[in-house]
């Protein structure tokens, strides 16, 4: 398992392209958790989301699910830019 708490926060672009070029090798031998506020990262990178408010587990599920078919509205407005 290695956790990766906001990798690429401050990076530029072509650096960050290539630390989630990195992560995607990687998590075909490792399980990896990434903390990010980066909603684009996460759908990039993640198999599986979780949103957390406020320390509280919002929702989990499926990566393409959340981005696409959240259940509740914060995840929705979080994820569509409404507040964060």
């Amino acid at each position: 398992m290695i956790l990766f708490d906001e990798p690429c926060s401050g990076l530029d672009p072509i650096s960050t392209a290539k630390v989630e070029d990195a992560m995607l090798k990687l998590k075909q031998q490792y399980t990896l958790i990434l903390v990010t506020n980066n909603v684009k990262q996460a759908a990039r990178v993640g198999d599986r989301t979780a949103f957390f408010l406020s320390g509280e587990l919002i929702e989990i599920d499926k990566t393409d699910k959340i981005f696409t078919a959240p259940r509740d509205t914060r995840t929705d407005d979080y994820i569509r830019g409404r507040f964060g």
